[in-house]
């Protein structure tokens, strides 16, 4: 046992050596245990850390938006010296003159935001954070397969956000090109932003396939013995699936953006076309390139890259699910299948994102017919999800009240892409606020619940103690209730036809030429559609102002929340929590050995309500047989 753990290199906590050979302990020091370190665990709790930081700052982006859109040329209070002091560069405007957010700033936020909250919070947080330190735990694995590629990969992603968090401080500012970059507008732009965004995104990219390849080669090569297939945990299932989409989704957009990346400093024109005209004027550009085949090639990852984001949230709920209504999972072999067909059809609906490029029918046709089609599997889970529920003995604590609350917000962003799907609604809802509101639902109350419910429902196993539970339920309560004041309305304004991306909140939509002529503006947006932007402002100040009660809880209950009582608090039966707590190096004190599937709660016949994967089975003796007499 103790040979096959030293196979990898990390330093190994003398506590729980079995090593009795007198052989000294090397201490790596500080240095080398955490901040180098090749342990999985270290390795998942940093990009945790990094990634609630990016989410934070994500957030706080997405608070100055709202108040340049409600408030259009109004100083931003508190925060607007701040802004003109960081965006203040001799020799050239300020950006944020007079605390006032200009157009240029305001979209260099938008493209940030956006960027941010994907590349550098969630999927982060989702699938390297918890899948680093949960899926060798929940698999009997010692470690990841390829530790020291492990650390590589959060080096690169650590880079990427170093970049992109730079950019905002060089003279022109971050990228203004949107979260997308699409070209031409990305190479004409005059700002080098662009250019740290692209080469942060080729960092990213890079951290990502890193983490994908150790992943893939972990769940396959490392299981414990008896840990078969339909013996995984479904969140292994789930990052298993994921790891697949960014080996196969990202090489195309690392290869554009290396493309990209060229166009802006090489002069090439892999997506500059023939006679583009910048400012008024022919660019001096070969030409020759296709602006189309940037959103295909970005638009090949986007799709994929929704589902790396849910369905790690999924996974973490169905563990929360089993493991609080005391039952086993209803229908655990069609959530895998599900989670496997939702795996391959999204790599076949990416041009859903494309019918306003001129698509014709019959293409149009098969992407409207794929989308439909993966809106099945994603059903299938949520009905296995909430049957799950029926005749439980459900308890309700903070990770459940996010988990039950991810079921009907999930449910709402699912059901308001279906008319994006069809290319006859999606002409009327591109580019509006709808999309806003439904992408967001998936995302926030959808994903990101399934993430904090995460973090507190593992929080014992990695620290040893409990957040706080009242804190836990202001923290949920006050989310949900905010969360949906926030994108609810968006679902009105983009029906309506409030355009996306305008610094004003679509102020002079549709009006500025017939109002300067003197005529009466037809088509204009509506009073009452314009006056949703300040409510939505102030619900998204107490979103943030909500976020305050989970950053003290989580930091304060590290070294002060209450002790959990045993290795197992929540009573589970899945391996991580069979393991000591905090697990050591090298992770259980004896190899574990799989006897049963993941979800056996309640089960007729045993001691207790719940029976650990690496329990030995009980052999029962026979009974005695009762000798009969002959007649």
């Amino acid at each position: 046992m103790a040979d096959f753990f030293n196979q990898f290199p990390p330093h190994r906590d003398e506590s729980h050596s079995h090593d009795d050979h007198g052989h000294g302990h090397y201490d790596p020091g500080f240095w080398a245990k955490y901040i180098f370190s090749t342990d999985h665990k270290v390795i998942g709790i940093q990009y945790g850390i990094t990634a609630l930081c990016f989410l934070f700052f994500g957030l706080m982006l997405m608070l100055l938006m709202r108040w340049q859109i409600a408030h259009p040329g109004m100083p931003v209070p508190i925060f607007g010296h701040l802004l003109e002091l960081i965006f203040q560069h001799p020799g050239m405007p300020n950006p944020a003159a007079g605390g006032v957010i200009s157009p240029e700033l305001y979209n260099s936020f938008g493209a940030m935001h956006g960027t941010i909250m994907v590349f550098l919070g969630i999927v982060p947080l989702a699938f390297a954070a918890f899948g680093n330190y949960v899926v060798p735990l929940m698999i009997g694995a010692p470690d990841m397969a390829f530790p020291r590629v492990n650390m590589a990969s959060y080096q690169a992603y650590f880079l990427g956000g170093l970049v992109m968090t730079v950019s905002f401080f060089i003279p022109g500012g971050a990228a203004q090109a949107g979260w997308t970059s699409y070209s031409p507008l990305a190479t004409s732009i005059p700002t080098h932003g662009q250019l740290f965004w692209i080469i942060g995104m080729i960092l990213l990219i890079t951290s990502s396939l890193l983490g994908a390849v150790n992943f893939i080669a972990t769940i396959i090569q490392l299981r414990a013995p008896g840990m078969t297939w339909m013996r995984m945990p479904f969140f292994v299932w789930a990052q298993f699936v994921t790891a697949f989409l960014l080996l196969l989704a990202f090489p195309p957009l690392e290869a554009a953006a290396i493309m990209q990346l060229m166009d802006n400093v090489a002069h090439t024109s892999f997506f500059l076309p023939t006679g583009l005209a910048v400012g008024g004027k022919i660019a001096h550009v070969a030409g020759g390139g296709s602006p189309l085949l940037w959103q295909h090639l970005f638009w090949f990852l986007g799709h994929p890259e929704v589902y790396v984001l849910i369905l790690p949230a999924m996974g973490i709920v169905c563990e929360i699910l089993a493991n609080n209504s005391r039952k086993p999972i209803w229908g655990y072999k069609s959530l895998v299948y599900s989670v496997l067909a939702i795996g391959f059809l999204s790599m076949i609906v990416w041009a859903h994102h494309m019918y306003m490029t001129g698509m014709g029918t019959v293409i149009s046709t098969f992407f409207q017919a794929t989308t439909m089609i993966i809106s099945i599997p994603s059903v299938i889970i949520l009905t296995c999800l909430f049957i799950s529920l029926w005749g439980g003995s459900i308890r309700i604590n903070t990770p459940m009240l996010f988990a039950l609350a991810f079921l009907p917000m999930f449910g709402i962003g699912g059901l308001t892409g279906l008319p994006l799907g069809f290319n006859v609604s999606d002409v009327h809802l591109h580019d509006t606020y709808y999309v806003i509101a439904h992408f967001h639902y998936v995302v926030a109350p959808g994903t990101i619940f399934g993430l904090f419910a995460g973090v507190y429902y593992w929080f014992p196993k990695i620290t040893g103690r409990r957040m706080n539970e009242f804190w836990g339920s202001v923290h949920f309560w006050c989310s949900l209730l905010f969360m949906n004041l926030v994108f609810m309305p968006m679902f009105a304004q983009g029906m309506a036809g409030m355009l996306r991306r305008m610094a004003n909140g679509g102020a002079n939509y549709s009006a500025a030429v017939n109002s300067h002529a003197g005529a009466d503006v037809i088509g204009g947006l509506s009073d009452s559609i314009m006056a949703l932007h300040t409510p939505i402002l102030w619900a998204a100040v107490c979103l943030g102002i909500a976020q305050i009660p989970f950053i003290i809880n989580f930091f304060w209950s590290i070294s002060h929340g209450e002790k959990v009582g045993s290795d197992n608090p929540w009573q589970s039966t899945t391996l991580e929590w069979q393991t000591p707590t905090p697990p050591p190096h090298g992770n259980f004190e004896h190899f574990p050995v799989v006897y049963r599937g993941p979800y056996e709660y309640s089960v007729p016949g045993h001691m207790s309500d719940f029976t650990p994967q690496n329990e030995p089975e009980i052999s029962t003796p026979a009974a005695p047989k009762i000798p009969t007499t002959a007649h």
